[in-house]
């Protein structure tokens, strides 16, 4: 029952700029203190989130050989999602990195239409539930969150949900509102990526990113500022956790129709 280091950084992102932001990200990285098994970067991480799909990359790029070398350096998993290319489809895909560069990936299901993001990405058809530590961990990027059923937590297929975003402000409410319900309804861990700042279509972010526990109580909330953080996660209250309260046996049965 390994305690589980997952470090969130909140912060803001030059707009279409992979190379500030990937020079921004390595300094915030370096800067972590204590030993951690994952890092958690926003929603596009490299680009903020933007429609301008020409800055999409093919994998085994800029990006991800970045992500390969940060992960090698500092021996904890990298995790964030990127603009990236295949054929004539782009994707707004999460690359889980490992130390030895071994890597997973998810694409985005649900695409934000009031963004237009539909219109210039491809979307998924399957979760991502990687390993860590004996830990099992499921994630997911911004929007995906307004969507109970797909997060949905079957047979406790996985102890711990993240979410990466950028996640406007006007609609912090809802935010915060359902990273507590993901973490009640799914009896698991909750983690919460967001940016601050402001992006190039002049839209504000709060960031509000947090970690919640089995039981929707906040471990940790930071709003309106960047910040680097590590919490650790206990796999033996989880556990416990869940064996006094098992509402998970009773939960419905159902299919999901791509």
């Amino acid at each position: 029952m390994q305690d589980l280091k997952v470090t969130l950084i909140q912060t803001e992102l030059y707009w279409e700029n992979p190379i500030a932001n990937l020079a921004m990200l390595e300094e915030k990285i370096a800067q972590i203190e204590e030993d951690t098994d994952l890092i958690v970067l926003p929603e596009m991480f490299s680009t903020s989130f933007a429609m301008n799909t020409t800055l999409a990359e093919p994998m085994n790029l800029t990006t991800f050989k970045w992500m390969k070398q940060q992960a090698a350096q500092t021996k904890a998993v990298i995790l964030g999602s990127v603009m990236i290319r295949e054929g004539e489809k782009v994707f707004n895909r999460m690359i889980w990195m490992q130390p030895d560069g071994q890597f997973q990936t998810y694409d985005k299901r649900h695409l934000f239409r009031m963004g237009n993001e539909h219109n210039h990405y491809e979307g998924g058809n399957k979760r991502l539930i990687a390993t860590l530590k004996g830990w099992k961990i499921c994630p997911l990027i911004c929007y995906d969150l307004r969507f109970p059923v797909w997060s949905r937590n079957v047979a406790q297929e996985y102890d711990v949900l993240i979410y990466v975003a950028n996640w406007p402000a006007a609609r912090a409410y809802p935010w915060k509102s359902l990273l507590v319900a993901r973490a009640i309804e799914n009896q698991s861990y909750v983690v919460g990526v967001n940016r601050v700042g402001k992006d190039g279509n002049d839209y504000a972010f709060s960031g509000d990113s947090a970690v919640l526990n089995f039981k929707g109580e906040y471990l940790f909330e930071k709003s309106n500022e960047e910040a680097t953080v590590t919490i650790t996660l206990s796999k033996e209250d989880l556990n416990t956790f869940r064996t006094q309260f098992p509402a998970y046996l009773d939960a419905d049965k159902f299919e999901i129709f791509d």
